[in-house]
């Protein structure tokens, strides 16, 4: 009777077979809509579970096919493979596209982060207002960095999880460069700040702030 005990005692704490856990794992990549990090799906599944081995396994196992296991920073993921991504155009939002002010505001952070106010507006040559890096900040593209050990320790700005799930970036390194920018339709065939002196924009000039869309 202490036998049999003891046996269903060991079996409560040992771990599913890979298998298993690949399917635990496909389960919970299926119904997130963020990507999840190793350590959320471990705190989900059974204990003594690998979800890193288990991660291998299942993006091996969808290797060609229409869904990939991807990284996104240090989280995963599964999403439609790139080449069939003209299939899921009808079922996008159509979006008004970001202002040039907010695109470069965007590019320097991106380029350069972190980056503070300051050094941004030092790019570009103009004013940031408020409100660009406001609306970059709820789209989630952007958050706030460390302080720098500075005078007035300013704060800085990084872009996000997001902003590379968007790009299907593992992690920052793996920037987009102005062709993958321009085809997702997030910059017009216009240089970015740093390739050549900026213009004078008329919304700068008149307010000395951004608008964040145009018209």
């Amino acid at each position: 009777m202490t036998e049999d005990v003891d046996k269903i005692e060991e079996s409560l704490f040992e771990a599913p077979p890979m298998g298993e856990q690949e399917r635990m794992v496909e389960a919970i990549l299926f119904a997130s809509v963020e990507p999840v990090t190793v350590a959320e799906l471990e705190a989900r599944m059974p204990h003594g579970s690998d979800a890193a081995e288990a991660l291998q396994h299942l993006r091996k196992r969808y290797e060609g096919r229409g869904v990939h296991v991807v990284r996104v920073g240090v989280a995963w993921a599964l999403r439609t493979a790139p080449d069939l991504g003209f299939l899921m155009r009808r079922e996008t939002v159509e979006t008004r596209k970001l202002s040039r002010a907010a695109i470069e505001t965007l590019a320097i952070i991106a380029y350069h982060q972190p980056a503070t106010r300051a050094e941004i507006e030092e790019i570009r040559g103009v004013s940031v207002s408020r409100g660009t890096v406001d609306q970059l900040l709820e789209m989630d593209w952007i958050r706030f960095g460390r302080r720098r050990m500075t005078p007035g320790r300013p704060v800085t700005f990084v872009v996000t999880q997001n902003f590379l799930d968007h790009f299907g970036l593992e992690n920052a390194r793996d920037l987009p460069g102005l062709k993958e920018l321009r085809s997702a339709g997030l910059l017009e065939n216009r240089p970015l700040p740093g390739s050549e002196p900026l213009p004078e924009e008329e919304g700068d000039e008149a307010t000395g702030q951004d608008e964040l869309f145009e018209d």
